[in-house]
């Protein structure tokens, strides 16, 4: 198993914390947390953990209650969980169970068993993120892809309805980009478009969404953002690939921004008129911001 997958053991008990950690070692790294406060915040900290033993008996909160924290958070409702326990019943491992967990380990526990159901659950999670890696992601820039991109932008779009708070799309054009192509090779076009994917994950923050949206286009969006915040962060995105100089190429980008208004019934009503201004952007020169209204 690879070293580079974690563990998260939870538990109120310094002993039995060391014995669990003695069950895996050398399967994984392994954070630890005393509390079920402390482990909604670890468990949502990056690196997140890719598993995590949960005991279930613990004062204040109880295991059942922070594995359905977890489970409701989108940030961690993807982290596997293995309830270990004391209590034996068929209702406590049914409850267990309902709640999200994906397994049951009960006391006293034997230390084989313990190992050998979290290599099989760290495996499992590792062929999961294999799978989302080819579901969710660009495969070329490491971005989201657009699958991805329109099923969280539906989700966000909802949200910011609902809840009244501002919501910026920003379309993205590599400016000539076809002249790279044609007169650099589609290779170096491929190293272009992973440069200009790089350097727009980077110049984002981690609320802001980015995928490789087809070809030479790219998508942000922006949440939770007022207006001069958003419009500086897109002013920071474009200054971030003009100072690319992949193979000696000056790479541009045209960026065409909107913000969510009471005209937008879902999102391709955004993004269409994030597009129009893309296209303005394109008319009036390029390597430029316009706003659509």
């Amino acid at each position: 198993m690879s070293n580079k997958q974690m563990v998260l053991i939870v538990d109120d008990s310094p002993s039995i914390l060391k014995m669990l950690a003695s069950c895996i070692k050398g399967l994984c790294e392994m954070k630890t947390a005393h509390s079920g406060q402390e482990c909604l915040e670890v468990a949502a900290q990056i690196p997140q953990p890719d598993l995590i033993l949960l005991d279930v008996s613990m004062p204040e909160m109880d295991g059942y209650e922070v594995c359905e924290l977890l489970k409701a958070n989108p940030v961690t409702a993807a982290i596997p969980v293995i309830f270990v326990t004391g209590l034996q019943g068929e209702k406590d491992e049914e409850k267990g169970l309902m709640v999200g967990a994906v397994d049951y380990i009960t006391k006293p526990f034997r230390p084989a068993i313990v190992a050998a159901r979290v290599n099989t659950h760290l495996t499992i999670k590792l062929q999961q993120d294999k799978l989302n890696q080819l579901a969710f992601y660009d495969q070329l820039t490491g971005l989201y892809n657009r699958h991805y991109l329109m099923d969280v932008a539906k989700q966000k779009i909802q949200a910011a309805q609902q809840e009244q708070h501002p919501l910026w799309v920003l379309m993205i054009d590599v400016d000539h980009f076809k002249s790279i192509n044609d007169n650099h090779g589609h290779s170096v076009g491929d190293i272009v478009l992973q440069q200009v994917g790089e350097a727009l994950a980077a110049s984002g923050e981690q609320s802001d969404v980015t995928a490789r949206s087809g070809g030479e286009e790219f998508v942000i969006l922006f949440d939770l953002c007022e207006d001069e915040e958003a419009f500086n962060k897109a002013i920071s995105v474009l200054d971030a690939i003009e100072s690319l100089n992949p193979h000696g190429i000056n790479v541009t980008i045209s960026i065409g921004m909107a913000k969510i208004s009471d005209q937008d019934k879902d999102f391709d009503s955004l993004l269409k008129r994030a597009d129009i201004a893309l296209y303005k952007a394109k008319e009036n020169g390029r390597n430029r911001l316009e706003l659509a209204f």
